[in-house]
């Protein structure tokens, strides 16, 4: 017991810190929120110290239910990342408003608490009691800004179309261990090796993918994505963006390679399906979008479909390309969210169309060159650095004799550029709109930038480092 509570260190701390802060922020009341977000960024960094796998071996515990290996802490650190930019994004946001509560990095905390126990889930129940942990914390983020119609539109539609794939996924995790049974990763892939794959099991699967895939925003159980990120403030949208989707996708890598390796075959079907959709309505339903959160809601589907590509390829490759993609990916899209975020007219109120930014280049220039980085860099134009994950992915489907799936992903990229390009085209050479209101928010201003070089050409220095510690984590499901 000893060890396996020792395996869910970060856990434990992220779960007493955040019952800590919510004591603090119910006696203290909101005047305590700028307090609670450093000591929550505190326990953040205070877990990222004590992930397991990263330094050593980790290991199981729990008789199978809990997987701490070199894979979970490679998505945990990113999870831990994402989490701390949204915090310190959401502080700056939320003051200028005049609405931040002491339960934001409540609610944050208990999210990474279950995103934690996701990436490390060895059992459908560890995986659903994670799953949930996540989707309460943010039906609740969705609907932070309770004045705001189009932020309790958010948090309840998010909601009913959560509570739906949360059934699917239990329905499939009942079939499953109905037909093999089992709950363990380990063993339902036995089971299904053993006698090989029955149509019960076969639906199990299917039922499991299209609950995991409503988490990762893959069509086409991507309906909730474009009106939750349009709706919830802009610093949860840039959190659902990042964090939660490294979780989903890291849930879904787990699931696929040990619990249903032996039914590559049937599996991949499914993948390869979501991805094309996913790339294929990412790119095309973007185009006419005038807000530039509904933009980027289908931006993030667009790229959940390169990222299925590569895992696809079901090998230890594919995966290692998924990971470096993640890594690069949270980057991109907080960056981008961080820019929306200073898209405020002179009396200080949020804007989001796409027409505001007009002539950006003139008014703004620092924030236009940032904006422009990311763009550039989410459709995967050489030389900035979001172009190597789309290799990668692309380069681990062609090993896998899925030359064509990467030949569609690479023509479908195209579609996505346009409107990425788009942005640009109107930054730089569109006549200008009214000036934004100037940013004083350094911390912002800071986290912009150094998301910006990242994501550069600068970012190409890292590939040693991360080539070898996405191949390590790789390996651990292999």
């Amino acid at each position: 017991m000893g060890h396996s509570l020792a395996l869910t260190l970060p856990e434990i701390i992220l779960t007493l810190a955040a019952l800590a802060l919510l004591m603090v922020s119910a006696y203290a009341g909101d005047k305590s929120a700028r307090a609670a977000t450093w000591l929550a960024l505190a326990a953040l960094l205070g877990a990222a110290l004590f992930v397991p796998g990263v330094f050593d071996e980790g290991g199981v515990g729990f008789d199978g239910l809990f997987i701490a290996d070199s894979f979970a802490a490679f998505a945990k650190i990113l999870v831990y990342i994402a989490a701390a930019v949204s915090l310190i994004a959401a502080a700056g946001w939320f003051r200028r408003d005049g609405v931040y509560r002491a339960e934001y990095p409540v609610l944050i905390l208990l999210s990474a608490v279950g995103m934690g126990m996701m990436v490390s889930a060895g059992d459908l129940l560890t995986l659903y009691v994670g799953l949930e942990l996540l989707s309460l914390a943010s039906y609740v983020l969705a609907a932070f800004q309770r004045k705001d119609t189009r932020s309790a539109e958010a948090g309840l539609k998010y909601f009913v179309l959560g509570a739906l794939a949360s059934g699917i996924l239990l329905y499939g995790i009942s079939l499953l261990y109905g037909f093999t049974g089992s709950t363990l990763f380990d063993a339902i892939a036995v089971a299904i090796s053993r006698g090989g794959l029955s149509n019960g099991e076969l639906f199990g699967i299917v039922f499991v993918l299209a609950g995991i895939a409503f988490k990762v925003s893959a069509v086409p159980f991507h309906m909730w994505t474009p009106d939750v990120y349009e709706g919830a403030p802009t610093p949860v949208a840039a959190f659902f963006a990042s964090a939660p989707k490294v979780a989903a996708v890291a849930l879904l890598v787990r699931v696929v390679i040990e619990a249903m390796g032996p039914a590559t075959d049937a599996w991949r079907q499914i993948i390869i399906f979501m991805a094309l959709a996913s790339t294929i309505l990412g790119g095309v339903a973007a185009i006419s979008q005038p807000n530039i959160k509904r933009l980027l809601a289908y931006s993030s589907i667009n790229n959940i479909g390169f990222i299925l590509i590569g895992l696809a390829a079901g090998t230890r490759e594919g995966v290692a390309s998924v990971l470096f993609y993640l890594a690069v990916y949270i980057a991109m899209t907080l960056g981008a969210f961080l820019c929306v975020q200073r898209m405020r007219d002179a009396e200080g109120r949020p804007v989001e169309t796409i027409a505001s930014l007009s002539g950006l280049s003139r008014t703004n220039p620092a924030l236009a060159a940032a904006f422009a980085t990311f763009m550039f860099s989410l459709a995967g134009v050489p030389p900035l650095f979001g172009f190597w994950p789309k290799f990668l992915v692309f380069t681990a489907a062609v090993e896998a004799n899925l030359t064509w799936l990467a030949a569609v992903g690479i023509a479908t990229s195209v579609i996505g550029a346009f409107y990425y390009l788009m942005i640009v085209k109107t930054m730089y050479m569109d006549e200008p709109a009214p000036a934004y209101e100037k940013s004083r928010d350094r911390a912002e201003g800071v986290l912009i930038a150094l998301a910006a070089l990242f994501v550069s050409p600068l970012g190409y220095l890292a590939i040693p480092m991360m080539d070898a510690a996405t191949l390590n984590a790789a390996g651990a499901l292999f």
